[in-house]
């Protein structure tokens, strides 16, 4: 049993690299899915503690894990685990301010500091809504992740009736298809179940600022909450235009990275529905000086969820923590080996459409490491 009085001095950092071929790939904006992806990240004390984190792929999990198994590894060996804020600091300065490898470095180090958190939790006895100083209080959940896509109207309709029978009060369709396909969709999903189930439609950065402004009476007219990621991150011109369109908020934030380009984001006050993802961002610890940025503005925090229970486990423990949470996006893809079997699941619905934070000490989940030495990473595309 590992000591949690001793040192909690890093001794290891390694990044496991993992991937499964999808057998019915969905249809989105992106292409169409052939694998799904995952980078999971171990981080051991000398007192024997271990810490799992997740960090986001970016689509090239091979050399997300390189970064975090040399340069990141060599940074952060030595220092202890309970200075999140110093090994942030640490690694901003020396590797992501300048002449680094930018976003993959905020990929990379967000796992890391997941995987921090998770050994802060463990080594007090504390859930991490506890440590970051929340309550045990439901969190509402919308149906999300890869699913939901490109259907005909009638296989959607089928799809989402059986997510409404699992509980969901609110779903995430995919957008991005052509503007009159996409409406009908939507008309589709309306019709069938009336007003009492909340929609957000998603683009994945598909649509251009014509596409919105002929979708936006549509959106309107069937009360959408959020039409999220028309533009890519860097289009703030166009985001701004199309704010000015109105009706409808514009969600953004998932392919927004740190707490810098999140501070853009608000300021421009184009985007009301902010989406980090913990596993993207910066971690926690940089998820928690967004969510403090956004309520200062009244604005709340949607996180984006990555693809194992690491992530969503620190997702939902966050929402339970700060004092401006928006859903939690559960992923609700047929085919998602890492989060029916890589890890254990901590998002278990209730009749309401919530989700709780666990109490096991730090995120609350188990890791299968012989999954990962079954799952080699599949090198390649995972949409076409």
């Amino acid at each position: 049993m590992p000591d949690t009085q001793s040192s909690l001095k890093i001794v290891s950092v390694e990044g496991f690299a993992t991937s499964f071929p999808v057998r019915q790939g969905v249809t989105l904006g992106i292409g169409r899915a052939v694998k799904r992806d995952a980078l999971i990240v171990k981080v051991i004390t000398e007192g024997g503690l271990v810490g799992w984190g997740e960090s986001h792929h970016g689509r090239c999990p091979g050399a997300i894990a390189q970064l975090i198994n040399t340069t990141l590894r060599q940074l952060v060996t030595g220092m202890e685990a309970h200075d999140v804020v110093g090994v942030w600091a640490r690694i901003y300065a020396r590797q992501l301010a300048s002449h680094g490898m930018g976003t993959a470095c905020a990929l990379a180090m967000s796992g890391i500091d997941q995987a921090l958190w998770d050994i802060r939790g463990k080594a007090v006895g504390w859930p991490l809504y506890k440590l970051l100083g929340g309550s045990r209080r439901p969190v509402p959940a919308y149906a999300g992740g890869i699913s939901l896509g490109f259907q005909p109207p009638a296989a959607l309709v089928d799809e989402v009736a059986a997510l409404r029978a699992q509980g969901y009060r609110a779903v995430k369709l995919r957008f991005g298809d052509s503007v009159a396909r996409d409406v009908e969709r939507l008309e589709a999903i309306r019709r069938a179940f009336g007003a009492e189930l909340k929609i957000m439609v998603d683009a994945n950065t598909g649509y251009r600022l014509d596409d919105v402004r002929r979708v936006m009476p549509a959106l309107v007219a069937m009360d959408v909450a959020w039409l999220e990621e028309p533009f890519p991150p860097q289009d703030y011109r166009d985001y701004r235009h199309a704010a000015a369109l109105g009706g409808v908020p514009l969600a953004a934030g998932e392919n927004h990275y740190t707490r810098f380009e999140f501070n853009r984001l608000i300021r421009e006050e184009s985007v009301q529905v902010l989406q980090p993802d913990l596993s993207k961002t910066g971690g926690i610890t940089e998820g928690l000086r967004i969510a403090a940025m956004a309520s200062g503005e009244k604005l709340a925090i949607h996180p984006h969820t990555s693809a194992s229970g690491l992530n969503m486990a620190a997702s939902i423990h966050l929402l339970s923590a700060i004092e401006n949470p928006g859903y939690f996006e559960a992923d609700v893809a047929r085919e998602n080996l890492f989060r029916d079997q890589l890890t254990t699941r901590p998002d278990r619905l209730d009749a309401d459409g919530n989700v709780m934070p666990g109490e096991a000490p730090g995120l609350g989940i188990e890791v299968d490491e012989d999954f990962l030495r079954a799952h080699p990473v599949i090198e390649g595309p995972a949409y076409v």
